[in-house]
């Protein structure tokens, strides 16, 4: 899953591609680089991030999600939206998974997903973006998001939506510290008795800065394929990355370790 944020201030590429021309071929080049989803952004999540007006997010994700249709019919295009209406607009666009970071909050999304039969990517967060990071605190952080994940799988199910269009993300940076991310990172195919694909998101993450040194996101290409090619040998279905070229790359040589695929 490659990114597309179309935002001024998402952590890693804010405002590099927040015009829906760059934005557009952006997604086309991820797609051709061997995105084999691309996923579209219109709200930042950032940790510290403030609430963007719905009217905002859709003016600002709608039409990318249009013109990487015409441009790549081929593509399978995400929206990364915690609103339901943003998510309903988007799959009349073209979308076809609705990545939710608030794993459904509120159930007003499950009827929208339910609807369009669209593929739904339900993640863990502690609170809200603006203040996730402020002193996250778990007594057993894998078996509360593990507890979270398989509530909103079973809420999903009961509203109507079929259980192999679902996805779990352990939300990796969402409300957790660094030791929390790692621990999560260490017990993926715990995730695997949810009835779910499990998609990790590590790519440039402040965690991988505070192990690595890195502080600029953009430098930290080497603890994302590191983490990413663990995350798919420990059980990860998906991996959703900002260097997609690099991470198919490292990911086609540990499969041809791992599994014989060459």
């Amino acid at each position: 899953m490659g990114v597309v944020n179309v935002t001024p201030d998402s952590f890693s590429d804010g405002g590099m591609f927040d015009g829906p021309e760059a934005a557009v071929a952006h997604g086309a080049q991820l797609t051709d680089e061997g995105a084999d989803i691309v996923d579209i952004g219109g709200e930042s999540t950032r940790p510290g991030a403030e609430p963007v007006p719905l009217a905002e997010e859709r003016e600002r994700a709608l039409p990318v999600i249009e013109g990487i249709r015409a441009a790549r019919p081929e593509a399978v295009i995400s929206i990364d939206t915690r609103h339901a209406a943003v998510a309903a607009d988007a799959v009349a666009a073209g979308a076809t998974i609705v990545n939710d970071v608030s794993g459904g909050d509120g159930d007003e999304m499950f009827p929208v997903v339910a609807k369009a039969g669209a593929g739904f990517v339900l993640m863990h967060m502690r609170g809200e973006p603006g203040t996730m990071q402020d002193a996250p605190l778990y007594d057993d952080v894998v078996g509360e998001v593990h507890e979270f994940l398989r509530e909103r799988v079973e809420a999903a199910i009961f509203a109507g939506i079929d259980a192999d269009q679902l996805c779990v993300d352990p939300g990796i940076g969402f409300g957790k510290t660094v030791e929390h991310n790692l621990r999560l990172l260490r017990s993926l195919r715990r995730f695997g008795d949810l009835d779910a694909a499990v998609l990790v998101g590590a790519s440039r993450k402040r965690f991988l800065g505070a192990l690595t040194g890195a502080e600029d996101p953009r430098d930290r290409l080497e603890g994302s394929l590191a983490a990413a090619i663990l995350a798919a040998a420990s059980g990860a279905d998906v991996v959703r990355v900002h260097d997609v070229e690099a991470t198919v790359r490292a990911l086609r040589v540990a499969d041809a370790i791992t599994r014989g695929t060459a």
